[in-house]
């Protein structure tokens, strides 16, 4: 167990002068337009917009800055007074800036023009919108409909999501992979198939009620950071938090809260966590097994004693499958075995073992530190098997909370954007829009790269997003993206995706949620849908960056009107007009979830759409929550060996996904670079190194395809032995795209097999 005065004192607290600090310096950076602070008094509030960043809930009892910093930084790089205008390819070749940095690319600001590449002059040029939407619909009328992938990143509201969707399955496709297969498909699935649902079960009452909260592979300080009031909170009224994380982060250990002036003066933190375990990359298996072998133990004693038990054996009785089997496996898996899989003592399982237990309502919480694994989906069904043995699923208080990193990445699986025909309800669709629906399964993104490489897939539309930097294997990726036929890129900034065009390429600039959206009926309002299952109607009330920009929602409609026939039942012209139209859609395509839409749409938190599993309503083959025994101790997919490290890839505090903001890492010490490798000191030296050694990163795998990069500056750093770290997006060139979760095929960025080796040795 991590002692919390062990932290280095350059990181500092959460929150604090720092947060300011950080918002100030891009604020600073960006020149944001006028009415950039009067944006983010509004933001995450009713009526006001809903934060582009990441995807945690909004409180129907708000601060008065509903913000983090996070959320501000991305706010105010939208709102920059930067343009990258038409004129800006006078001076520049693709081939010169493939050789900037992700920084320097979207610092050249908002893109003004829709844009087509022009492989004579190595250069975009400005094109009209319509002759734009006719070229890509000449393009996609020229493959067959599966020859075409539809992705979407995250960011674009509900209503142009579910038009999106509605485009690709009329021109025959369900190739709708999204920014989720990179993330949290592992939930998807994995949650699904233990407890029915495919997202999480606790809402905002439940962070009110809880007394414990166990955190996984999850860090409010850099991708959460409003995650921390409802924290100290708790603290403040006595609650526990045990958290279980290779790295220590900062959000998790102390945290000053901004927005309370003693507490700004004073410096004044509140200790977020009661017990901090660094355990092992890819050790969370064999770590929650720990957890539940504690408990089982307990029951057994209490049981033998007489005393009340310890499990909820009424609950486990009703709600549960395969808890005997589970149990009896617990009970026969030797301490030392699990110790040497996660890398922690007896003594501190035993630790935190004792806090769940004296817990009344514990909420577990976690992150792409579960999902990104090989056998993360395993993770997940052990995390739920250590809340079903006390009955912390269902109840006030309790329950399982993953957090979503993009604001709208759970809405927009809501509403249709999915690559599964058993998520869909075609039948609807078929009514609705009078066509029949392809019935073939779709891609994933795992499987359109890999069609990709294999010369399948030859056309690729992006609702939003930097794909070809955030998926694995970038080296390989860069050679093949090229090669397609089409490429179409829906953005609001220059960023590397644009600069490895296809024969034919689009880039289509769109507004941000901050900017007012003014159809033929009148300015427009988008909506989202949050972490915990609530759907926010989202105002933006920003001049547009340029006046030749569209909405997400009318270039989708765009392309549609230019790619298929018209019909009576497809009034893009009208819903482009009228985005309550499009809800009226959503509300008959999915009427459980979206009863009222138009009506409720801007309700104080959100209105929560319902999720069965909250009320202890399984939707699983047996109708009860299925308890997993694990056939392994480890999430890895390859063997411990000398000389083979796990990386795993980490954010910083200035970044959100692909977009770096800029250079500063505070909660980690490190200014000024993203090119470092961060390193165990007692590992450092056995390996014959030093600080500040210049190093290399070599996947350590066999598959025919080297990988490696280099210019990594050493430095040592506080993780478990045998597990290195660097920077996500820089490190996907070193994930293979087959090394992924075996069932949900999400990328295993968190335990990636290398070797280290001096650059150039």
């Amino acid at each position: 167990m991590t002692d919390i005065s062990d932290l280095p004192e350059e990181s500092g607290p959460a929150g604090g002068w720092g947060s300011l600090k950080g918002i100030a310096h891009i604020y600073g950076e960006s020149w944001a337009s006028p009415g950039a602070l009067d944006t983010l008094r509004r933001q995450n509030k009713p009526g006001g917009f809903m934060c582009a960043s990441c995807a945690f809930p909004k409180p129907a009892n708000y601060h008065p800055f509903e913000f983090c910093e996070n959320g501000a930084k991305a706010t105010l790089w939208d709102l920059t007074s930067s343009r990258c205008t038409p004129a800006f390819w006078e001076d520049h070749s693709v081939a010169e800036l493939r050789g900037w940095s992700d920084h320097d690319l979207e610092s050249t600001g908002r893109l003004t023009a829709p844009l087509r590449y022009d492989a004579a002059t190595d250069r975009y040029a400005e094109i009209g919108w319509d002759e734009a939407f006719a070229g890509i619909a000449d393009v996609l009328r020229g493959i067959e409909p599966d020859e075409a992938v539809f992705y979407a990143s995250g960011h674009a509201g509900l209503e142009a999501s579910y038009l999106y969707g509605l485009l690709a399955r009329l021109h025959g496709t369900n190739n709708l992979p999204q920014s989720s297969n990179m993330c949290h498909e592992t939930t998807s699935v994995g949650l699904k198939k233990v407890i029915g649902a495919s997202v999480g079960t606790v809402i905002w009452e439940d962070l009110e009620a809880t007394d414990c909260y166990f955190f996984f592979g999850q860090n409010p300080g850099s991708n959460s950071p409003r995650f921390l009031h409802p924290l100290k909170e708790a603290k403040d009224r006595g609650a526990k938090i045990v958290t279980f994380n290779p790295v220590r982060e900062q959000g998790l250990i102390s945290f000053v809260n901004p927005q309370n002036l003693s507490d700004m003066v004073t410096g004044r933190e509140t200790i977020i966590s009661d017990q901090y375990h660094q355990l092992k990359a890819g050790g969370d298996i064999a770590a929650i097994l720990g957890l539940c072998k504690v408990v089982i133990e307990a029951d057994d004693r209490a049981q033998a004693e007489g005393l009340p038990r310890v499990l909820d054996v009424d609950f486990i009785a009703e709600h549960t499958t395969g808890m005997d089997a589970f149990i009896a496996h617990a009970r026969s898996v030797p301490w030392p075995e699990i110790e040497a899989a996660c890398g922690l003592t007896e003594a501190a399982l035993r630790d935190a073992g004792q806090v769940y237990i004296e817990a009344e309502r514990v909420i577990g919480v976690y992150g792409m530190g579960l999902t990104q694994h090989t056998h993360g989906s395993l993770n997940i069904a052990m995390l739920v098997n250590l809340l079903l043995l006390r009955g912390n699923i269902g109840r006030l208080g309790a329950g399982c909370c993953p957090v979503r990193g993009h604001s709208n990445v759970q809405g927009q699986r809501t509403v249709g954007i999915a690559e599964k025909t058993s998520l869909i309800p075609m039948d609807r669709l078929r009514a609705l829009y009078d066509f029949e629906p392809p019935q073939k399964d779709g891609m994933n993104i795992v499987e359109a790269v890999e069609g990709l490489f294999e010369g399948k897939v030859k056309a690729f539309l992006c609702l939003g997003g930097n794909l070809l930097r955030a998926v694995p294997d970038q080296g390989r990726m860069e050679e093949a993206w090229p090669k397609q036929e089409l490429t179409v890129m829906i953005s609001t900034k220059l960023n590397r995706s644009h600069l490895f065009p296809g024969k034919a390429a689009y880039i289509l600039p769109c507004l941000s949620r901050t900017e007012r959206d003014s159809q033929t009926g009148g300015d427009q309002v988008v909506s989202v849908e949050d972490s915990f299952s609530m759907i926010h109607g989202s105002v933006g009330n920003r001049k547009p960056a340029s006046d030749q920009l569209m909405s997400e929602l009318a270039i989708v409609a765009g392309i549609a009107k230019a790619l298929l026939p018209p019909h009576p039942k497809r009034d893009w012209e009208g819903w482009t007009g009228d985005y309550a139209r499009v809800r009226d859609l959503i509300e008959a395509t999915y009427p459980d979830d979206f009863k009222g839409f138009n009506q409720r749409l801007f309700e104080p938190g959100g209105f929560y759409r319902g999720i069965p599993a909250h009320d202890r309503i399984w939707e699983t083959e047996s109708g009860k929550a299925v308890v997993t025994t694990p056939d392994r101790l480890t999430s890895l997919g390859y063997d411990e060996q000398a000389g083979r490290y796990s990386l795993l890839t980490m954010r910083s505090n200035d970044q959100f996904n692909t977009t770096i903001y800029g250079y500063s890492d505070r909660f980690r010490g490190i200014e000024g670079t993203r090119d470092v490798l961060l390193m165990n000191e007692a590992d450092i030296a056995e390996a014959g190194l030093a600080k500040g050694d210049v190093m290399a990163l070599v996947t350590d795998t066999e598959d025919g395809h080297p990988r490696r990069l280099g210019g990594l500056a050493l430095i040592p750093f506080d993780l478990p032995r045998g597990t290195v770290g660097s920077y996500y997006p820089e490190c996907n060139v070193l994930v293979p795209i087959d090394h992924h979760d075996t069932l949900s095929k999400t990328p295993a960025y968190k335990s990636v097999p290398v070797r280290v080796e001096r650059d150039g040795g």
